[in-house]
This record gives C-alpha cells, sequence and structure tokens, in this order.
C-alpha cells in the first residue's frame, strides 16, 4: 500500500494519514541530508517532520553515522529501539539511511531484520521510491531547515578523495563531488527567504572544491559569490584542509565584509612522525607556515582546530610533541577526538596499542593547556563591544554568539534577560563584561546604534 494514501486502523475504526519522523545522527552533513529528504516528502504531500524521537509518527527514518565508536553505538542503540517500537506494532515501518547504513548494510540486514529498508549515503531517490513518490529535480536548492531560523549549512560538496589513514568516510561518502556555483547562489537566496542569516559552509573538505568541476580550487570564488547574497550576513567557513590550502581563500575572507573571520583547519596532530603515520600529506612545519599566513592575513580571525590523542604507536615524546605545537600555535578554538580504530581504513592495518586510558588522560592534558589558551585570549575581550547573534534564550538568559563562534562547538555570549530586551534571530551590540574559558558574559552596549 502507497505511504501516501489514508490507512483504516481497526482499533480506533477511523481513517488516519501516515505520519513520518525523521531522526538525525551525527554531524551537520546528515542534518542537511534529513532536511533534503524532508523537503521532497513534504512537497509531495507528505506528513513529515524532523525530531529527536519525540513524536506519534507510525513510520520512522533514522539517519545514521558511522564515523568513530561512540558515534555508531548511538546509531544502534537508536535502530534497536525502534526495531522493537516494530517488533511491537508500535510503529508501521522503519527505514535506516546515512554512513552507518552505507558501510554495515550487509551486516545490518542480518543482525537487525525488523528494519523495513537500509539506504546508504546516496540513495535519495530509492528511499523516495519506497513512498511511492518521486524525486523533484526543480526542488534542487531548496530545503525546510531544522536548525534554528537564524543559521543554516550549505553543503558545497558531498564525498572526499584525501586518504587519511585514521578516517572511513571516503567509505561510507565515496569520491569528492563538488556542486556549481550557481546552484550554491541559488540556495543561499532560497535560505535568505526563509529568515537565514548566516550560512555555514560544510562538506567532507573545503578547499578541496571545484577541482571536479572547474578543474581548480573554487573556494575563494564561491566566497566571493557568496558574498553579494542580499539577505545574507555571515558566512563561515568550516572544515578546510592544511595540505595544499589555497592562500587565495584568506583574501576572499578579507574583502568580503559578510565572512566571518573563522577559519576551522583540522590539523590533527603537531608530530610529524605521527602525520606521516595518519597520511595526512602535511609536515608540523607546513602547517606552522600555514598558521603564520593566516595570522598576518587575517589578524583578528578566530582559528579552530580537532586533534587526536592516541594514534597507534603515539608515543608520550610524540605526544609531548602535539602539547608543544598547540601551546605554541595558540589557537582560539580545539577540539580533541581519541582515536576510533576503524575497520577497513589504512590505521586498521596498525595495532591499536595505546590503552583507552592513557588515550583519555592524553586528551584531558590537551584540553588543559586549551582552557588556559582560550581563558587568556577570552579575558581579552572584556571590555569591548562585539556583534552578537542570539541564537536562543535558555535559564534566564539571551544566548549569542559572535562571528568568532560557530553554533554547537564554539564559545557562546550569555547575556542576562532581566537586563534588556532582545530577539531572538536578531544581531544586537553586547559588551563583554566577564569571561571563562569557554562563555563570555556581556551587556546590551546601549551607546551603539
Amino acid at each position: 500500500m502507497p505511504h501516501n494514501f489514508k490507512r483504516f486502523n481497526l482499533k480506533t475504526k477511523t481513517l488516519r494519514r501516515d505520519k513520518i519522523d525523521i531522526i538525525t545522527l551525527g554531524c551537520s552533513k546528515n542534518l542537511v541530508d534529513s532536511e533534503v529528504l524532508r523537503t521532497q516528502l513534504k512537497h509531495n504531500q507528505l506528513n513529515v517532520n524532523h525530531s529527536e524521537g519525540n513524536s506519534d509518527a507510525n513510520i520512522i527514518v533514522i539517519n545514521t553515522c558511522g564515523f568513530i565508536d561512540l558515534a555508531k553505538e548511538e546509531s544502534i542503540n537508536t535502530i534497536l529501539e525502534y526495531a522493537e517500537k516494530r517488533e511491537k506494532g508500535e510503529i508501521d515501518k522503519l527505514y535506516v539511511m546515512g554512513c552507518l547504513s552505507q558501510r554495515y548494510k550487509d551486516d545490518l540486514e542480518k543482525e537487525i531484520p525488523a528494519v523495513d529498508a537500509y539506504f546508504g549515503t546516496r540513495d535519495m531517490k530509492k528511499i523516495l521510491a519506497r513512498f511511492k513518490v518521486d524525486y523533484k529535480h526543480e526542488l534542487v536548492g531548496e530545503r525546510l531547515i531544522s536548525t534554528p531560523q537564524q543559521f543554516a549549512y550549505l553543503k558545497i560538496a558531498e564525498g572526499c578523495n584525501r586518504t587519511c589513514a585514521f578516517c572511513a568516510i571516503p567509505l561510507m561518502r565515496g569520491k569528492h563531488t563538488s556542486r556549481t556555483i550557481e546552484s550554491l547562489i541559488q540556495e543561499a537566496k532560497n535560505l535568505a527567504k526563509q529568515g537565514v542569516k548566516e550560512i555555514i559552509l560544510i562538506s567532507q573538505e573545503l578547499t578541496y572544491y571545484g577541482l571536479d568541476v572547474y578543474k581548480r580550487r573554487a573556494l575563494a570564488d564561491l566566497v566571493y559569490a557568496l558574498n553579494e547574497v542580499d539577505g545574507i550576513e555571515w558566512i563561515r567557513l568550516h572544515y578546510c584542509y592544511p595540505s595544499k590550502f589555497p592562500l587565495e581563500l584568506l583574501d576572499a575572507i578579507k574583502d568580503c565584509d559578510k565572512v566571518c573571520k573563522y577559519l576551522d583547519v583540522p590539523f590533527q596532530h603537531g608530530s610529524n612522525s605521527v602525520l606521516e603515520r595518519m597520511h595526512r600529506q602535511v609536515t608540523r612545519e607546513e602547517q606552522e607556515v600555514l598558521i603564520q599566513h593566516i595570522r598576518e592575513k587575517l589578524p583578528q580571525a578566530a582559528l579552530r582546530t580537532t586533534m587526536i590523542v592516541g594514534f597507534p604507536g603515539e608515543t608520550e615524546e610524540e605526544f609531548e610533541e602535539l602539547c608543544d605545537f598547540v601551546r605554541k600555535s595558540n589557537f582560539d578554538r580545539l577540539g580533541v577526538f581519541t582515536y576510533s580504530h576503524e575497520e577497513d581504513t589504512t590505521a586498521y592495518q596498525l595495532e591499536d596499542n595505546i590503552p583507552t586510558e592513557v588515550k583519555q588522560q592524553r586528551a584531558q592534558k590537551l584540553m588543559e593547556i586549551q582552557q588556559e589558551i582560550s581563558y587568556a585570549k577570552n579575558s581579552l575581550k572584556v571590555g569591548h563591544t562585539y556583534k552578537v547573534l542570539i541564537d536562543r534564550e535558555e535559564n534566564g538568559y539571551y544566548i549569542g554568539r559572535t562571528e568568532f563562534d560557530s553554533p554547537e562547538v564554539d564559545n557562546e555570549v550569555l547575556i542576562s534577560i532581566e537586563d534588556c530586551y532582545l530577539r531572538v534571530g536578531d544581531f544586537a551590540p553586547i559588551k563583554i563584561v566577564d569571561a571563562t574559558e569557554f562563555d563570555l558574559y556581556g551587556v546590551l552596549d546601549k551607546s551603539v546604534n
């Protein structure tokens, strides 16, 4: 029976339309995929929502993550939870899509047969076919966002051509495929019409953008073009690979008034021997030169990075090299992952010989180093006024961000609701009056018009 037909409920003796709920796990790229699916289903007149699983839907679609162990565990537990509901008759259909499904489809079909169908990361048309609807090409570039209205993610490419030893993303997402500048401009315009003020450029690797379509790195061209889109006030860049970094991008960030002075460059380590085992195609010295270029060209920019501790064979000396790299680099933001031994990656051939507790200790030490750096940098902001985008209200505070912070992963600015009236989704001039390691406290600067 087609899912978009009304169905007859024997218990209530009433006709009821199917209700679909999409549950997204993992990263912002998965979120965009879910938003695209919801948009396609909605425009085919289906009753569909995107939630965290607290709905009364009778059809569930789980968009899974298969990146590292913890993410895989969360995805599997979520599938099992709804598979049990499917077996009990509490829901009528259960579909699974995304990275975990792409990577382990055969195993999942054997182990959790209660799922009606599994789909990979590029199976949008197959998923829609399950609902007896066609893929609407005219909707490309349009989507119903599930983030707060003021910001949205703009996925500029799919897949990755890098060969990092620890990473399974190419196994799940395939080869790098860039979207055209024209299609991205149209999508940005559509997002602006929905009230989006900040677009966050994402892909597995931004700086590779354009090599397949334009036969050259074209991220700077895209940035210049997006800067002309009316209604968009902030443009933020995530995931810029350090190897062969296109330095012209720094000029684009400097020249474009809408582009946040913010870069996310995942350096991953500070020891040459570890970087070589990781197949990062870059040395510590080259990373340090890139950091110098960024700081010289964009002295006010916030530089965010991520590091991996506990990579196979990581010695105490190599870890100390990483600590030294973090101290000297003085990153504005830093995230730490403990190494996850992933099947079918190059690193899986190495012995995962760093005990879990050692990985955790090293992660803790690295974050303690970063806490001192973050506190020192945040303290320098006290007394200064910044343009802040108000994201939400929570526990008596307006919660916002400066251009130097991305949602969910970086600093937030807290403004007491008792002291002023602000609207969620608006920008406001906020004077910073206090700082902690990872948060800022501010008041409305009434002297700024």
